[in-house]
């Protein structure tokens, strides 16, 4: 998604990455990430996600682990 421009991604697209980012800023401020806050934070930003995308991402979340979700997100440098 990187790639795309944020006006071309589907709406599925959207709410999966506005759901990541919610996740990200509150395990970033140590916020316990739960459906709820994300949906309020997601509301607050002036969006809008399907109510399954939140569970479905805090479901992840406790099953994976947060530092294992971002550290399977980061990819390894380019070769020289």
């Amino acid at each position: 998604m990187a790639n795309v421009a944020a006006d071309q991604l589907s709406k599925e697209q959207k709410d999966e990455l506005l759901c990541t980012y919610a996740a990200l800023i509150l395990h970033d401020d140590g916020a316990e990430v739960t459906p709820q806050a994300m949906t309020n934070l997601i509301k607050a930003a002036g969006c809008i996600v399907e109510s399954y995308w939140p569970m479905l991402m805090t479901k992840m979340i406790k099953t994976v682990g947060m530092e294992a979700l971002i550290k399977m997100g980061s990819g390894g440098g380019g070769g020289g």
